[in-house]
């Protein structure tokens, strides 16, 4: 099978698919995460099932999504000693005459405060207009998240609106903040 294996170098960072040599690398850093920050962290998480067969799956459904233009997943590693540092993802929302996806994006906390998301995001976005051929990137955030507005704001992307009733959370549909960035016209 063909292998998704598109690469994207920063000062510090390389953006790229997991790999499966990644695994123990990858749970160390998951292992590592402080307790929640604030409401939108997670945290520290339960990696219990975070088997090396379950990490070997995760890898191949990503590379099928990848291939399959439904979802393009990166890991964030720093350049110097490889560390995982967190992820960013693009899910293909429409092709066709629109070239849109959503983009997430999360840096580990232990590694806040130092730039990598803003690195690691800035990197991810001319990966995906260059590369992944996008027109249109939107970040759907939750109204009180604001590090993760200020992340988008830093990066260029634009405030565009409130989608009222949006996205599922918990046990209501929420609203969400639309930001935008479109690739050169």
């Amino acid at each position: 099978m063909k292998e998704f294996n598109l690469q994207k170098e920063t000062a510090r960072l390389i953006i790229r698919p997991l790999r499966v040599e990644d695994y123990h690398n990858w749970l160390h850093e998951f292992n590592a995460r402080y307790e929640a920050q604030h409401e939108f962290d997670p945290g520290k998480l339960d990696m219990s099932e975070c088997t090396e067969e379950w990490f070997i799956a995760l890898v191949q459904k990503h590379q099928e999504l990848a291939m399959r233009d439904e979802a393009h997943v990166f890991g964030i590693f720093h350049k110097e000693d490889g560390t995982h540092i967190g992820m960013v993802d693009f899910s293909t929302l429409a092709r066709m005459s629109f070239q849109w996806a959503r983009i997430g994006y999360t840096i580990h906390n232990q590694y806040w405060r130092n730039g990598f998301g803003k690195e690691a995001v800035s990197a991810a976005l001319e990966v995906a207009f260059r590369d992944l051929k996008f027109h249109r990137i939107e970040a759907h955030i939750n109204l009180e998240n604001r590090p993760s507005t200020k992340l988008a704001e830093s990066v260029g992307m634009d405030f565009e609106c409130v989608r009222k009733g949006f996205i599922f959370e918990g046990e209501s549909w929420t609203d969400q903040l639309v930001y935008v960035s479109n690739s050169e016209i």
